[in-house]
């Protein structure tokens, strides 16, 4: 991938476990633009590639600002940035990419858990320069633990200020005790974005769907992906490029993206899980078996995009627009 090296210009610790990382244009020249809720890929030492999503509102293009919480089963990424990574190192990142960016809504609703934060942060600091109506929600354990609490504190201002409430688990308030009130009745003209673990956007999507909110106005991104594994009815399908004619079989237990690659074909890869966005390729013809969590429910029945570092084929094959 083509890479942007950038400076560490500073490191510091939001709540127990996160750490802030602050980067800089290694060259002095601005970043390229990006919108709210966009992610970047970095590199580390290895060949390891992480995705982080940018906290700062778009506006700034001098720094990219991404916070990481230090993971106990961690591969390598966390554990890097929390204990190697040190002011005035040079990192390679890649532009961003966003596969979670603001849509127009007369009210936004922005649920944020742990470090679900970062994300929602440049959205809501984004909405509060356009002067939106918008909602902030953090929920966590604890106070102790939550990143950027002095921020959330302090509000966001703009046109007729913004609501933010935090919420900790450890005085009894969680999200599966209650909604927000503004969840509580459903509301054509607002849309919802929610990052946190797993189980709280479940949670958070089938309470909504329950009260009567419909699905497309709930936008999730997800900062873990379930492992890639192969399924119980998995079978042998084929590939075809549309523009060489070419055709390969991808056996169980294999990718698209795996196969390609070891057909000497050039396939955009990150984070193999499904999650960001890199390999997403269009298709021309077939039908998609969707397993990645970056495409909508209504992308997914167009049935226009794959992800081939997770997804398969439904039918015996399909070709897509490479």
């Amino acid at each position: 991938m083509n890479t942007i090296r950038v400076t560490v210009s500073s490191i510091d610790e939001q709540g127990r476990g996160n750490r802030r990382v602050e980067l800089v244009p290694a060259d002095g020249s601005l970043l390229p633009a990006f919108d709210a809720g966009a992610h970047i890929d970095v590199r580390m030492p290895g060949g390891l590639v992480r995705q982080y999503s940018l906290a700062n509102p778009p506006s700034q293009r001098h720094r990219y600002e991404i916070c990481v919480r230090r993971d106990a089963q961690s591969r390598g990424g966390s554990a890097y940035l929390h204990d190697v990574l040190t002011p005035g190192q040079h990192v390679e990142i890649s532009a961003p990419r966003n596969c979670f960016a603001l849509e127009d809504a007369a009210h936004y609703v922005l649920i944020a858990g742990g470090i679900g934060i970062t994300p929602l942060l440049s959205m809501a600091q984004c909405l509060a320069e356009r002067g939106a109506s918008f909602e902030l929600h953090y929920y966590g354990r604890s106070e102790a633990d939550a990143p950027y609490v002095q921020q959330l504190r302090a509000g966001f201002g703009g046109v007729g200020g913004a609501t933010v409430a935090l919420h900790f688990s450890e005085t009894g308030d969680s999200l599966r005790n209650a909604l927000p009130a503004s969840l509580r009745t459903p509301s054509a003209q607002t849309l919802v974005y929610v990052c946190g673990p797993a189980a709280m956007m479940d949670h958070l999507r089938a309470e909504t769907s329950r009260i009567g909110w419909q699905d497309s106005q709930i936008r999730s991104e997800a900062f873990h992906a379930e492992p890639v594994t192969a399924l119980s009815g998995d079978g042998t399908f084929e590939v075809e490029l549309a523009s060489t004619g070419r055709v390969f079989v991808v056996p169980v237990g294999k990718t698209i993206a795996g196969v390609l690659l070891d057909n000497a074909v050039d396939v955009s890869l990150s984070c193999e899980q499904g999650i960001c966005g890199a390999c997403l390729t269009g298709i021309k013809s077939g039908r998609a078996d969707h397993r990645d969590e970056v495409l909508s429910d209504e992308e997914k029945q167009a049935n226009t995009l794959i992800a081939v570092c997770c997804s398969r084929a439904q039918s015996a094959r399909i070709v897509l627009d490479l």
